[in-house]
């Protein structure tokens, strides 16, 4: 079964989110550093790393996205029942 590693930044808003994937994509802003600023998730503390994980473990529409990023990818912002997030794929593995 395959396991990913992701980590994420959990806002409440979608512009926030927006805003923050702007920076992010431009390389105005660490995505690191950013969870550890910005994350409303308690991984925020550790650059919003969420260790790996496989499906069936995360709420639907976050799975979905972040089993269809490749490694190094971002996600545009995904909004799930705790409010938005932006995934980033870190690793895979088989």
């Amino acid at each position: 079964m395959t396991e990913i590693r992701a980590s994420h930044i959990l806002v409440k808003t979608e512009q926030e989110a927006n805003d923050l994937y702007n920076e992010l994509i431009q390389e105005k802003t660490n995505f690191e550093e950013a969870a550890m600023e910005k994350s409303l998730c308690p991984s925020g503390q550790v650059g919003g790393d969420l260790g790996f994980f496989g499906k069936g473990m995360m709420v639907k529409p976050f799975e979905d996205a972040a089993f269809d990023l490749e490694i190094g990818e971002l996600s545009k912002p995904v909004e799930t029942q705790f409010g938005w997030h932006l995934i980033k794929l870190t690793d895979k593995k088989d």
